[in-house]
């Protein structure tokens, strides 16, 4: 039975799996540009994707403070994170990773799992999809996220190497978790909570762009817990209205 609450998730780590091992075959054919117009290109639409769930604040179940939530939720989660540390965590378990698998100092292994497991997981599609498979077993959301995440595993793949399928592991705990976990969340993540959700992840997902882009490395991984915090603000004034 547990295996048919986690069977999108199942889907998405063959994906990413499939997707790497075709970017590091055609990636070592590639010229060294070639392989920057991927990446970039990859950054373009994941900058369109993110964009787009953005700008969820302004759906119709939302309200003229919506865009605070998720300010708020971004700027509050920023501040945890950093306190926390999760970008130096997830860097050091990389790091960890790779001097476990690899003698090269100039290896990417950690730069392809660290990135790969943000871009995969960061956002909205994983932690919707994750919660409908979870309660329902429709697993259609994921299973267009599969796609997207295969054709970047590709793109990742052919710069950074088999360090990208390592994030597979990362899937497997983060969104069979929340798969498993779903019921906590149905009567929760609804209406207005739901909309600051998708629209922090949005915002996350465009500074995962920015790096992709070589524009800006803005330790995404630290705003993760705007992901909670924005639609748990929601919830907050809600009690009081």
């Amino acid at each position: 039975m547990l295996a048919h609450r986690v069977t999108g998730t199942f889907i998405n780590i063959g994906t990413v799996l499939l997707g790497t091992v075709l970017g590091i075959t055609v990636g070592g054919r590639l010229t060294e540009s070639a392989q920057q117009r991927v990446l970039f290109g990859l950054g373009m639409v994941t900058l369109v994707i993110g964009v787009g769930l953005a700008l969820s604040w302004s759906g119709p179940h939302t309200t003229r403070g919506t865009p605070l939530y998720v300010l708020g939720g971004i700027l509050l989660g920023g501040l945890v994170g950093e306190w926390i540390g999760i970008e130096r965590r997830l860097e050091q378990l990389g790091r960890w990773v790779q001097s476990r698998l690899s003698a090269s100092e100039h290896s990417t292994i950690a730069e392809g799992f660290v990135d790969a497991s943000l871009l995969f997981c960061v956002g909205s599609l994983a932690v919707v999809g994750s919660i409908q498979d979870g309660l329902t077993g429709d697993y259609q959301t994921l299973a267009t996220k599969a796609v997207l995440d295969g054709f970047a595993a590709i793109a990742l793949a052919s710069t950074l190497g088999w360090g990208v399928g390592l994030s597979a592991i990362t899937i497997l705990v983060y969104q069979g978790a929340i798969s498993l976990g779903a019921g906590f969340f149905s009567d929760v993540l609804v209406g207005e909570a739901l909309a600051v959700l998708n629209s922090a992840g949005g915002v996350t997902i465009i500074g995962i762009s920015l790096k992709l882009l070589s524009l800006k490395d803005v330790k995404v991984a630290n705003y993760l817990p705007a992901l909670v915090i924005a639609p748990g603000l929601v919830g907050i004034v809600s009690l009081f209205n």
